[in-house]
């Protein structure tokens, strides 16, 4: 079972496009090009109106495939799953020391929502149900003993994982991280309008016709219904949604588990975070899901958080 929350995003930057521009523009812009694959087990895409997108996207693909190597929980030979496998890892990659200062700061900032270590309990759920059972109140006791980022040491030379059976899971925060990082690489080879979405979306300048990028969140409890569209230009975006994926046949028992009470958890049927960075809006919606009102404002200072109960 792979987390995901792509499909309450929808993409429409490359719709009606044709329409939008001004005679005569259409002539003048580069054709807009768009790459879809893959990345951590969502779905990913590339929007880019630049005439040398093919190598462009290849440079941004061969990224995403680096930045895997170090955060995904399936590949064997990731840093992230070294880490988990040994409760060391030495002389981890840069990339990996500054998401981990990200989820210090965010766990900070929820008040414990956000919790990277929650992985034994999110293996405890999908075992169990797997079963066709769930988890006893004494397993998910015994399991919150492995949970707790204070157990987590972050140095330059290694990262540790203090007690037995911890394991970190990024997904709450990579895929938002890869966006931007992707983003980045884009900028710094020149280009000034791009929308990336590695999981979460990063939207450059804006589309060709100078319009800005936009995006359509859907309502999960409404499939079909008409989605409510956002604006975006040098701006991020991210949507988690309890229901996104479900351990159980009836999608009563959501993935995002509260890593202090060891249940899943479930006050908004879906959080979307607009932010500067990708990679926080990717972590403040996952841990939002879990917050109650009062405590998401005092945790949203600069950022736009849209909230569907």
């Amino acid at each position: 079972m792979m987390t995901s929350r792509r499909r309450f995003l929808t993409i429409t930057a490359w719709t009606g496009l044709g329409a939008a521009l001004a005679p005569g523009a259409m002539a003048a812009a580069p054709t807009l090009h768009r790459w879809r694959g893959s990345a951590l087990g969502a779905a990913a895409s590339i929007v880019i109106a630049h005439d040398d997108a093919h190598r462009l996207t290849a440079l941004a693909k061969a990224e995403v495939a680096r930045l895997e190597g170090a955060f995904s929980l399936y590949r064997p030979d990731s840093a992230l799953s070294r880490l988990n496998a040994a409760g060391i890892l030495r002389h981890p990659p840069p990339e990996m020391l500054e998401l981990l200062a990200m989820c210090d700061a965010l766990h900070a900032r929820t008040d414990g929502a956000f919790d990277p270590t929650v992985q034994p309990l999110w293996a405890l759920y999908a075992e169990r149900h797997a079963a066709g059972t769930s988890p006893s109140q004494r397993e998910i006791s015994t399991v919150l003993h492995r949970v707790g980022w204070r157990h987590v040491d972050v140095a330059s030379d290694a990262v540790a994982l203090r007690r037995p059976g911890a394991k970190l899971t990024l997904n709450g925060i990579a895929q938002g991280y890869i966006s931007d990082k992707v983003a980045a690489l884009l900028k710094a080879q020149g280009v000034d309008n791009v929308l990336v979405d590695i999981g979460e979306t990063v939207a450059v300048g804006n589309r060709p016709d100078g319009q800005p990028w936009r995006i359509g969140l859907a309502d999960p409890a409404r499939p079909g219904a008409a989605a409510r569209y956002r604006r975006l230009s040098d701006q991020a975006c991210a949507t988690s949604a309890p229901a996104g994926t479900s351990f159980d046949h009836d999608g009563r028992v959501g993935h995002i588990l509260d890593p202090r009470s060891g249940r899943p958890g479930g006050r908004w049927r879906q959080v979307s975070v607009i932010a500067d960075s990708a990679a926080y809006a990717d972590g403040l919606s996952t841990a939002f899901c879990l917050m109650e009102t009062a405590a998401i404002r005092r945790a949203s200072a600069s950022v736009e958080v849209v909230l569907t109960a």
